[in-house]
């Protein structure tokens, strides 16, 4: 008898340490799709606690200002039980039965698996630490600020919630990209181009090449690249291992990560298994080109030959050689995974300068990742360059190398540098206080 009771107890105990570290996996797994979905960017006011909200996303009706989802019990998630958690994250309702605006991405959420989500709840109650924040209201005026219209925004546009599935005999490798790209890392929010009613033009490559082409407008004051094949502006140049670099560490031969997005490099891609960065990889090169008419890049020494010999009459080049030469060199090629190269470098050569102008005005910063652990900073120019000079010296990178971009003009440099999203004034720039690129 006392054998017998020995033994079940020896059972309870192998079964509760079993629950304990299946418990334990599950919520280490959960914290790998929170990375993978970059939670944490958006769900983190500048200065503040990670996942305590806070943060304010600009729409063109006013500011909205994410909301606290460490699992305190008052102002927190700590109350939701799954259903409530899956329903706001997958179909965009809240607890309280209000659609949420679409900042949070739940269209792209919607492929989602509910096993994914289920690793995601676990990991949200009980791998993070509630911090009691209370969320903050829009900054809409009303009559816009009212929600119940978005209930038909979310009825017209929002994707009805289903399982991701890979296609039939697709490779799952390239599927895994696929529900990665689509789902979790929502890179559509960012690089599809939206409609007057501002949802995106496509939620996946079925729906059209709009997916991923680009932004069509700033978003807190950069420009969204295409992630498709283009030669020009797109990945069409790219290997897949120069695009897993890049994932993992914000930097390649042909350009390191700027504003928005190395928030996502340093909160989320970073962390990424190399099987999953491969993944994504793959499914990007995979994508068509939205422009199959852009020429394949072609280099052209004769600019670099000039600046060799001391001529510097092309407009913008004495700007270029004082500012610009020592990091980026006067053949345009930079310094690899360092400073990065400007010929044939797809941003350069967008439609849209606007982030090439806003890192010309405030500088910005390459974090140092693992795997890249040096920093580099780029300083601004906004300072001492006027409008003019930014142009000039915009318009020389533009059209140097083999780059054939369309000139800017001093009155587009003066329209960016009114954005609110770029700080130009040299103090603040100067302020290691302020988080000017902790942007969505």
């Amino acid at each position: 008898m006392k054998k017998m009771i020995f033994a079940l107890t020896l059972g309870a105990i192998s079964v509760g340490a079993w629950a304990q570290d299946n418990g334990a996996e599950q919520i280490a797994r959960g914290e790998y799709l929170a990375r993978a979905g970059d939670c944490v960017a958006c769900h983190t006011a500048a200065g503040g606690t990670e996942f305590a909200g806070g943060l304010g996303m600009k729409t063109p009706i006013g500011t909205i200002y994410s909301t606290n989802i460490t699992p305190d019990k008052e102002t927190g998630i700590g109350d939701y039980s799954f259903e409530d958690f899956d329903n706001a994250v997958r179909h965009g309702v809240a607890k309280n039965g209000q659609t949420l605006y679409p900042a949070m991405p739940y269209p792209s959420y919607a492929v989602v698996t509910e096993s994914d989500m289920r690793a995601l709840y676990a990991y949200f109650m009980h791998g993070v630490a509630p911090v009691k924040a209370a969320n903050r209201d829009s900054d809409i005026p009303w009559p816009l600020s009212m929600r119940w219209p978005l209930r038909f925004w979310r009825g017209i546009f929002a994707p009805d919630v289903k399982d991701f599935q890979p296609a039939k005999a697709e490779d799952p490798v390239l599927a895994r990209g696929r529900y990665l790209v689509e789902g979790l890392g929502h890179c559509g929010a960012c690089h599809t181009p939206r409609s007057l009613t501002m949802q995106e033009k496509a939620l996946n490559n079925g729906e059209g090449s709009d997916y991923l082409a680009g932004s069509n407008a700033p978003i807190d004051g950069w420009v969204a690249t295409s992630l498709r094949g283009d030669n020009k502006d797109g990945l069409g140049r790219w290997s897949e291992e120069e695009l897993v670099q890049f994932l993992r560490t914000g930097r390649n031969d042909h350009t390191a990560v700027f504003g928005g997005m190395t928030s996502v490099v340093e909160h989320s891609l970073q962390y990424l298994s190399a099987d999953d960065a491969t993944a994504i990889a793959r499914y990007l090169k995979s994508l068509q080109p939205a422009d199959p008419a852009q020429p394949a890049f072609k280099p052209d020494d004769t600019v670099a030959q000039q600046l060799f010999k001391g001529d510097d009459s092309k407009p913008g080049a004495s700007l270029y050689v004082d500012s610009c030469a020592a990091c980026h060199r006067t053949d345009g090629k930079g310094y690899t995974r360092f400073f990065p190269a400007l010929r044939g470098n797809p941003v350069v050569q967008s439609d849209d300068a606007t982030s090439l102008i806003h890192v010309v005005l405030t500088g910005d910063t390459l974090p140092g990742v693992k795997g890249a652990p040096s920093a580099v900073t780029m300083p601004a120019f906004g300072w001492r360059l006027n409008d003019q000079q930014v142009a000039d010296v915009v318009n020389f990178i533009r059209s140097s190398w083999g780059n054939h971009a369309a000139a800017i003009t001093a009155k587009e440099v003066a329209d960016v540098r009114k954005d609110k999203d770029v700080i130009t004034d040299p103090i603040m720039l100067g302020n290691p206080s302020i988080d000017k690129l902790h942007v969505k």
